[in-house]
C-alpha cells in the first residue's frame, strides 16, 4: 500500500468549527428576537391587592390638588376638590397606559404622553384616549382617605 502524498484535513476540526459558528449565529439571533417578542408580548400582572387601600391622610392635601397612590398593582390619583371633597381615579391612561396628572389650572386630568384631558368625572374631554378613567370612591374614616373599587349594581 502506498500513502498518499496530499493527506486531507480531518472532518473533525471542520465538524467542529461549524458547530461553533452555527451555535454562535443560533445565539445572535435568539438575543435580538428575544426583547422583541417580550414587547410583542409583555407578562401579564397580576392585580396585588384588594379593594381597598388607604390613599392618605384627611390634612395631607390642600384643596385643589391631588396624589398618586399605589392601588393594588396600578396607580390610583387622589383629587381635593376646590370644595374640600375628595375624588378618586384610576391614574392609568387608557390610550397607551402612560401616568395622568390633575391639573389644578384647568381643573382636569391630563395626559402628557398624547396631550388627552379628562374632565374630574374620568369622561375623555379631548385628545386620543379611548374610554374614560376607572372612578373609584372615596371615604373618610377618622383620620384616613380610605378608597375602593364601586361595586357593581
Amino acid at each position: 500500500m502506498v500513502a498518499d502524498p496530499n493527506p486531507q484535513p480531518k472532518p473533525a476540526r471542520r465538524r467542529m468549527i461549524k458547530i461553533l459558528l452555527g451555535g454562535g449565529l443560533l445565539g445572535s439571533f435568539a438575543s435580538f428576537i428575544y426583547p422583541v417578542l417580550r414587547y410583542l408580548v409583555p407578562p401579564l400582572v397580576a392585580d396585588l391587592g384588594g379593594d381597598q387601600v388607604i390613599a392618605g391622610k384627611t390634612d395631607e392635601l390642600r384643596p385643589n390638588t391631588a396624589k398618586i397612590f399605589r392601588f393594588g398593582s396600578r396607580p390610583g390619583l387622589l383629587i381635593r376638590n376646590s370644595d374640600g371633597s375628595y375624588r378618586a381615579l384610576s391614574a392609568t391612561c387608557t390610550h397607551l397606559g402612560c401616568i395622568v396628572q390633575y391639573r389644578g389650572d384647568l381643573q382636569e386630568i391630563w395626559c402628557a404622553c398624547h396631550n388627552g384631558l379628562y374632565d374630574l368625572n374620568g369622561r375623555n374631554v379631548s385628545g386620543p384616549p379611548p374610554r374614560p378613567l376607572e372612578v373609584y370612591e372615596v371615604h373618610l374614616r377618622g383620620d384616613d382617605v380610605v378608597v375602593s373599587r364601586k361595586r357593581e349594581a
